[in-house]
């Protein structure tokens, strides 16, 4: 039984209309102790090279939700501008994708976010 009273979480963001990951998205994460308390924000990263944010703020103890905030209107704007842009470059129905879960003291959550301009998806990874 682990004796840590905090969670942690990671992220991961993939294009699926490139097939490759995400690079340079910007991402912030909030916190609350639960579903009637104020969001608060703790800062937040941009993906690496391979979509993923290696430096997202530790939660504070008490966390009982969590709320990731993708920029992809950004993403999608820089993907644009490069040799790879998809056949709608520059455009994307979501310019911001908010992810809320639960999580529980002393366990892990990943969320990696699947993204392509016109729609995404996401679930708890391992």
């Amino acid at each position: 039984m682990s004796t840590d009273t905090t969670a942690s979480v990671s992220t991961h963001v993939l294009d699926t209309s490139i097939g490759r990951p995400a690079a340079s998205v910007p991402v912030r994460l909030a916190t609350r102790p639960g579903s009637t308390a104020g969001w608060e924000p703790l800062g937040g990263s941009v993906t690496d090279a391979d979509g993923r944010c290696a430096d997202l703020p530790a939660l504070p103890e008490g966390t009982a939700q969590v709320r990731l905030d993708f920029d992809t209107e950004a993403y999608f704007a820089r993907e644009a501008d490069g040799p790879a842009a998809p056949p709608a470059a520059g455009e994307t129905f979501f310019p911001e994708v908010a992810i809320t879960f639960t999580v529980r003291p002393g366990e892990h959550h990943h969320v990696p976010l699947l993204l392509s301009p016109f729609g995404y998806s996401v679930y708890r990874g391992s």
